[in-house]
């Protein structure tokens, strides 16, 4: 099967290119920005505060995520010519990095308005999957981080990719960490749980999610597989998520009250 080829230019105004990949980052803050905004009154929120929580998440996420990137993927390369950092039009984002540039986030406008962080956390944390799916989406618009050579019906020959079909991985991370996270959290949050849980189901299921796609997802080339021919540096970042979630869960049922 052969990749769909896709401009990664959306739109074209003479020297103002627009790229697919940023708008897709648009919808995702747009996305959850209407359905923050359509929770709030039933969560005791104000529009207003979500619209500075929201401006907040996403410094987090574009500061955190290209920081990220240049620590955990590209340090080297970062440290030989750092100025790198800032060009974000070249590329290379870190989920684990833009979620901690959120977390940061979280806490600078929970100490700023008097919420609990784990209050802000939990509501926010339904419409982050709906960011992921756009981006995952970004990702095949590009032909980028594609998975492993597979014999699949679906698996696809992407430009770069050599010439054997391969895992559309970034479809599965938009199913995965996209739709069904997006669901599975939507559904769980409908209803009064206790503090904390809703941000543990969160960090529990991407990170199960994502681990599992490492399986079929080719590594990245600067670091390869770090151990078993199969343990990747997702994989690695993943497991604190995976063991964090698991532990706020229990805690959170432990302590009770719904909130």
């Amino acid at each position: 099967m052969n990749y769909p080829l896709i401009d990664p230019v959306a739109l074209n105004l003479g020297p103002l290119q627009i790229y697919w990949y940023g708008l897709m980052y648009l919808f995702g803050f747009v996305a959850a920005w209407g359905l923050a905004r359509m929770r709030a009154s039933s969560h005791g929120w104000q529009h207003n505060e979500i619209d500075d929580l929201l401006f907040y998440g996403a410094l987090g996420v574009i500061i955190g995520g290209r920081l990220g990137y240049a620590l955990f993927y590209d340090l080297a390369a970062n440290l030989d010519n750092p100025i790198n950092v800032l060009k974000i039009w070249q590329g290379g984002m870190s989920f684990h990095g833009g979620l901690i540039g959120v977390l940061i986030a979280f806490w600078w406008f929970a100490r700023k308005t008097g919420k609990e962080f784990f209050q802000v956390s939990d509501f926010i944390a339904p419409m982050v999957p709906l960011g992921l799916f756009a981006g995952r989406i970004g990702n095949f618009i590009n032909g980028e981080l594609w998975g492993r050579v597979s014999d699949v019906p679906w698996a696809m020959i992407f430009p770069g990719g050599g010439p054997l079909p391969r895992h559309p991985s970034q479809l599965y991370q938009a199913m995965l960490e996209g739709l069904l996270l997006f669901i599975l959290l939507w559904w769980f949050s409908s209803k009064p749980r206790p503090r904390m849980a809703v941000s543990g189901l969160f960090l529990t299921g991407y990170g199960v999610f994502r681990f599992l796609v490492e399986f079929v997802r080719v590594p990245d080339p600067q670091y390869g597989y770090l151990a078993f021919d199969w343990f990747t540096m997702g994989q690695l970042l993943c497991l604190p998520m995976i063991i964090a979630g698991s532990v706020m869960l229990w805690l959170a049922y432990q302590a009770k009250p719904a909130k």
